[in-house]
C-alpha cells in the first residue's frame, strides 16, 4: 500500500466533498458549477463598470467617481437623473452580493481544508496494523489524544514557570555544603580579625605608652644631662676612712651609689660624733621620747660602733624575757639605769640616741632606733626575730642527721610550709639569697645553719636581709589593697565599720582577735573599747592617718584571698 500523501495548504479554490465507505471522493460538478457563477457576476460588474469607470488608473469608489464626474464633465455625459439612481442602487447591491460571495467562498475553503485534514489522517490510520479499526474511532482517540497534549502542554508551561528556577537537589546540596564551608572560613576569619584588631589596640596602646616614657625619659636625660655631676670616684674614700682600703671595700661591697653616701656620711658624722663630749638635753616636751626627757647637758659616753650594738642585743634579750607591761622607750631607760646606774642612764640614753639617729645602714640600730622613736611597734621586731628562729627550728627539725645540711630541694619544702601564701617568685629569691640557681640541681646542699649568723656589728647574712625586705614589701602590698578596695582617697575621711568591712573582704581569714587589733592600732582605742555595733559616722579617721598607723604595726596576710 502507498505511503499517505503528505498535507497540502488550504485550497484557493471551494469544493465540495463527501464520505464513503471507500474514502473520500470529489464532487466535480459543484466545483464547475461555482466556476461559472463567479464568471457570470465578474463579468456582470465589469460590464457596469465599464460604463463609469474613468481614464484615471488611480481608481476611486464608484459612487463619489460617477457623482464627481458628473459634475466636471456635464455637456460630455447627458444622463437623466432617474437613471444614475439606478445605476447607483444596482452597483450597491451588486456589491453587497460580491461580499456575501466571498464569505461564503472563504467559508467553503476552510471546510474543504478540514475534509482534507480528516482525509489524510484517515489515511494514516490505515497502517497494516489498525486497516481494520473503525475510522470515528480513530478520530476520537485522535481528538483525546490532542486533547491530552493540550492539557499535558499546559501542566509543562505550568512546571516552566513555577519550577523555572529550581536547582536539582545534588546541586543543592553540593551548594549548600560548599556555602556552609565558606560560612565557617568566613566566622574564622571574622574572629580573627577581631583577635587582631584587639591585639592592635594593645599594641597601639604599649606603642603610646611606650612613647610617653620614651619622652618622659629623654625628658629626664635632659634635664640629668644638664644638672647633674659626673659618676663620683668612690677609689678616693679609701684613704679618707678609717681602717684603710680593707675597710673601705668591705663597708662598700654591694651597695649603690645612694647608700654609699650613707655610708660615707656614717664615716664623717661617727668622726664627729667621737670629737664631742657632751649633748644637750631636748627638754621635757611631750613630743620627746621618755628616755630623752632632760634639761642641760650630758656626757658623751663614746663607745664603739659595735659596744652600741652589744648594747642594743641585750636590751632586747632582757625585753624578750620578761613580762611586757611597759613600752620599750620606759622599758630601755630602766634598763640603762640597771646597767649603768641612774646617775649615768641618761648620758648612755643620749649617746645611744646619737649613734643609732647616725648609723641607718646597720639593723639593729635602725631597728631600735625606729622602735624607739615610735615610727614601728615593737611587735614587729619581735614577729622578726621569731620568725628567723621558727625557720631555723624547721631547718633543724629536717636535718635527721644533725649534720647542718639540707637540700636546696628540702629547703624549697620549708620554705614552702614556713610561709605557705609567699608567691613562687618570692620563695626563688630567698633561695637565691643561699646560692640557688635555676640551673642548679636541687639535690645540692648547703649549711643552713649560715643563714642565720651576723657579724660583729650586727649585720644579718643576705638571706634573713632579703626575709625582711620581703616582710616590709607585703606589708606595703597589704596596705595598698587595703585603700584600693575602700575606694577612697588619701585625703578622705573613713569610718571603722568600713576599714573592719574592708580588711575582712581582702583577707577572709583574719580572726576577731587579729582583726580586733589592726582596728585598735588604727583608731588608737583599746580593743575592749572597740564598739560592736557602731554606726557608720560614728568613728571617723584621715585614711592617710589609720595607714600610717597600720604601717607602724605587724600587718601581715592572714589567709588566701577569695577570688570567686
Amino acid at each position: 500500500m502507498a505511503s499517505p500523501k503528505p498535507r497540502s495548504s488550504s485550497f484557493t479554490t471551494t469544493s465540495r466533498t463527501h464520505l464513503g465507505s471507500s474514502g473520500v471522493t470529489r464532487d466535480d460538478a459543484f466545483l464547475t458549477k461555482t466556476r461559472n457563477i463567479q464568471k457570470h457576476s465578474l463579468s456582470q460588474k465589469q460590464k457596469t463598470l465599464a460604463l463609469i469607470r474613468p481614464p484615471s488608473t488611480h481608481p476611486l469608489p464608484c459612487g463619489d467617481w460617477l457623482h464627481k464626474k458628473i459634475q466636471r464633465q456635464p455637456l460630455q455625459m447627458q444622463l437623466p437623473s432617474q437613471q444614475v439612481t439606478k445605476l447607483r442602487k444596482n452597483l450597491a447591491e451588486e456589491y453587497l452580493r460580491y461580499l456575501s460571495e466571498r464569505d461564503a467562498r472563504k467559508i467553503l475553503i476552510a471546510d474543504l481544508n478540514e475534509l482534507r485534514y480528516q482525509r489524510e489522517d484517515m489515511s494514516l490510520a490505515q497502517s497494516p496494523g489498525i486497516w481494520g479499526e473503525d475510522p470515528m474511532k480513530l478520530t476520537l482517540a485522535l481528538k483525546m489524544a490532542r486533547q491530552d497534549l493540550t492539557r499535558t502542554q499546559m501542566e509543562l508551561n505550568t512546571m516552566k514557570a513555577s519550577f523555572g528556577d529550581v536547582v536539582p537537589r545534588r546541586d543543592f546540596e553540593v551548594q549548600e555544603k560548599t556555602n556552609k564551608d565558606l560560612q565557617e572560613q568566613l566566622n574564622s576569619l571574622r574572629d580573627d580579625y577581631k583577635e587582631v584588631c584587639r591585639e592592635h589596640e594593645i599594641l597601639l596602646q604599649l606603642h603610646m605608652s611606650t612613647v610617653k616614657e620614651r619622652d618622659q625619659f629623654y625628658s629626664e636625660l635632659q634635664e640629668l644631662q644638664r644638672t647633674s655631676t659626673p659618676r663620683p670616684n668612690w677609689a678616693k674614700c679609701e684613704d679618707v676612712v678609717a681602717g684603710g682600703p680593707d675597710r673601705w671595700q668591705m663597708l662598700a661591697k654591694g651597695k649603690n651609689s645612694d647608700q654609699l653616701v650613707d655610708v660615707l656620711l656614717e664615716e664623717i658624722g661617727e668622726g664627729f660624733l667621737r670629737e664631742k663630749d657632751f649633748f644637750h638635753g631636748l627638754g621635757y616636751g611631750e613630743s620627746i621620747p621618755p628616755f630623752l626627757r632632760f634639761d642641760g647637758t650630758v656626757e658623751n659616753k663614746k663607745p664603739t660602733k659595735m659596744d652600741v650594738v652589744n648594747l642594743l642585743k641585750d636590751a632586747w634579750k632582757a625585753r624578750l624575757a620578761e613580762e611586757q607591761k611597759e613600752s620599750f622607750p620606759d622599758f630601755f631607760f630602766n634598763f640603762l639605769e640597771r646597767r649603768f646606774g641612774p646617775s649615768d642612764a641618761m648620758a648612755w640614753a643620749y649617746t645611744i640616741f646619737e649613734n643609732i639617729k647616725l648609723f641607718h645602714s646597720n639593723e639593729v640600730m635602725s631597728q631600735s632606733y625606729a622602735v624607739l622613736m615610735g615610727k614601728r611597734k615593737e611587735s614587729v621586731y619581735i614577729k622578726h626575730k621569731e620568725t628567723i628562729a621558727h625557720l631555723l627550728k624547721e631547718m633543724t627539725n629536717v636535718d635527721s642527721q644533725n649534720e647542718g645540711l639540707l637540700t636546696m630541694e628540702q629547703l624549697r619544702t620549708v620554705l614552702k610550709s614556713t610561709f605557705p601564701f609567699k608567691k613562687e617568685e618570692k620563695i626563688h629569691e630567698l633561695m637565691e639569697a643561699v646560692g640557688w640557681d635555676p640551673n642548679s640541681s636541687n639535690t645540692d646542699l648547703f649549711q643552713y645553719c649560715s643563714l642565720f649568723m651576723e657579724d660583729e656589728e650586727g649585720q644579718s647574712v643576705p638571706f634573713v636581709q632579703k626575709l625582711w625586705k620581703q616582710y616590709l614589701d607585703e606589708k606595703d602590698g597589704y596596705l595598698q589593697e587595703l585603700k584600693h578596695q575602700l575606694g577612697l582617697e588619701l585625703h578622705d575621711e573613713v569610718s571603722l565599720p568600713k576599714i573592719r568591712e574592708a580588711l575582712m573582704n581582702i583577707d577572709p581569714s583574719l580572726d576577731k582577735e587579729t582583726l580586733n587589733s589592726y582596728l585598735s592600732q588604727a583608731f588608737q582605742l583599746p580593743v575592749t573599747e572597740l564598739p560592736e555595733d557602731v554606726k557608720e559616722g560614728d568613728i571617723v579617721l584621715g585614711l592617710w592617718t589609720a595607714l600610717e598607723r597600720l604601717q607602724m604595726a605587724d600587718i601581715r596576710r592572714m589567709g588566701p584571698r577569695d577570688t570567686a
